[in-house]
């Protein structure tokens, strides 16, 4: 029923019109084939309980009157009279009213009962869409008619009294999503299949929101597709999302700072290098000048060497920078194996007092990774290995980087440790964040490495090795096509 009252009333009137009509219509063909009083007094009562049905108490009631009426005017003696002679006529339409009364007030109340759960349903629907920010809809795409639940017109900003259509929605959406859009409305109002797509809304003012629409799909007759969906505002966890990121991003470059001390006698180290050699290169240059006749050939190699080492020292140079700028991931094509050894040079230093076995495997694919990256996870995992080790004093303290083909697409590399090994309880919380068994460790190490290599498409776990020490590992996907 209409909440209007205007409404109400009247579907009320119109309703109470056509129950009339109806008796009206079923007391002719009752008078014209003679039947008898009970025969019409059953037909108006199923009547009057179909109306019930239909319509309210009021409307029910009226037409009940209207029945008694025709039965005491058409087929109660005397006929044509409202006056009832027999007594047992007189009953018989007290009974047929108050089972009409009955009738009515039951069906009435059942109504109301239904009405009641279904508004306490539709609230509590409504309440859990608002709550979860989703909204539902249904479409039929063969005449184009769209239906939206409260949460949808508030997802889209529109008026409840605003009519839902393909164009309505097309007008909020993000002019860059607008052909991605376009483009699964057509192709779902074709086949009929169910469909989900993730697009931005631009409001009018300005704000943008991020909306997934997924929509199963039906078709009961030929030619008459419709859809039933939902419509879920994601922005927040969007939003989360994106924070999410920029928070790894941030730890990841808190954790190249804290290696900064570590990694400064290996820079000066690996810069003094190719400087030593480019001043001694220079030297013998002057060197060569000066003898008389001047050796040009000589000195043609040593300027060579020069530029050799000053190429060298730059890489160097551009290699920290990278790994200490705030700069977001540059993925190129990259040789594991000259990650490992590049690597290896860094922590040339930090690595004395341990052997260094280095077992790479030949003709690797090449993987697509952020070259900066890969070193802070292996140089990680190395100066981890060398902590673990640092109380053994029975037995050789071995650091070994193996490389292999793993074999569907992916490419292994581990290093492993004679150390004391990993605990079960150790084994679960390894990757945990600010999770340490060192007295001065942040809990970032492992954790930063494990998003690391997850972002690469790839995965680092922890494995006790059947001697002593552990095994850190990880796999990343390798390029199809070509070996390094």
């Amino acid at each position: 029923m209409p909440r209007d009252p205007k409404k109400r009333f009247r579907l009320e009137a119109a309703q109470c019109l056509a129950g009339g009509m109806v008796v009206a219509v079923t007391t002719f063909v009752c008078f014209r084939l003679g039947l008898q009083l009970l025969t019409p007094a059953l037909l108006y009562l199923i009547i009057i309980v179909l109306l019930s049905l239909r319509s309210g108490f009021l409307s029910a009631a009226i037409v009940s009157f209207i029945a008694v009426g025709c039965l005491t005017y058409f087929f109660a003696p005397p006929l044509f009279s409202f006056r009832v002679s027999d007594p047992i006529n007189l009953v018989a339409m007290a009974a047929f009213l108050t089972t009409a009364g009955v009738i009515t007030h039951l069906v009435s109340r059942v109504r109301k009962l239904m009405q009641e759960k279904l508004q306490q349903s539709e609230a509590y629907l409504s309440e859990a869409q608002q709550l979860s920010h989703t909204g539902s809809f249904g479409w039929n795409a063969s005449t184009g008619e769209i239906v939206w639940s409260a949460e949808t017109f508030r997802i889209f900003d529109y008026s409840p009294t605003a009519k839902p259509g393909v164009e309505l929605v097309l007008q909020r959406v993000h002019p860059e999503d607008i052909g991605l859009v376009r483009q699964t409305i057509e192709r779902a109002s074709q086949d009929g299949k169910d469909f989900a797509v993730e697009h931005r809304l631009l409001m009018p003012g300005g704000a943008v929101k991020h909306v997934h629409i997924v929509a199963h799909g039906s078709s009961h007759e030929p030619r008459k597709i419709e859809f039933v969906g939902a419509v879920m505002d994601i922005t927040e966890r969007k939003r989360t999302d994106d924070a999410l990121r920029r928070t790894q991003m941030n730890l990841a470059r808190a954790a190249r700072l804290t290696m900064v001390g570590e990694l400064t006698a290996t820079i000066a180290h690996e810069v003094n290098q190719p400087l030593a050699a480019v001043v001694t290169n220079a030297n013998a240059c002057l060197r060569w000048l000066e003898h008389e006749p001047p050796n040009l050939e000589e000195a043609r190699d040593a300027v060579r060497r020069i530029a050799r080492d000053g190429h060298r020292g730059s890489e160097v140079i551009a290699r920290i920078r990278g790994l200490l700028k705030k700069e977001h991931p540059a993925r190129s094509r990259l040789d594991v194996n000259n990650v490992v050894q590049e690597t290896l040079a860094l922590a040339r230093v930090d690595l004395q007092g341990a052997t260094l076995e280095t077992d790479l495997a030949r003709g690797l694919p090449e993987v697509t990774a952020d070259r900066i990256q890969l070193q802070q996870v292996l140089l990680n995992l190395m100066l981890n290995a060398l902590d673990a080790m640092k109380p053994v004093s029975d037995r050789p303290r071995t650091i070994r980087i193996a490389t292999s083909n793993q074999g569907g697409g992916m490419v292994l590399v581990a290093v492993c440790d004679s150390g004391a090994g990993l605990n079960s309880k150790q084994q679960e919380r390894l990757f945990e964040p600010f999770h340490t068994t060192k007295p001065d460790g942040l809990g970032l190490g492992l954790s930063i490495c494990h998003t690391i290599i997850e972002g690469h498409g790839g995965r680092l776990w922890a494995e006790s090795n059947d001697g002593p020490g552990a095994t850190f590992q990880f796999t990343l996907p390798a390029e199809s096509g070509g070996t390094s």
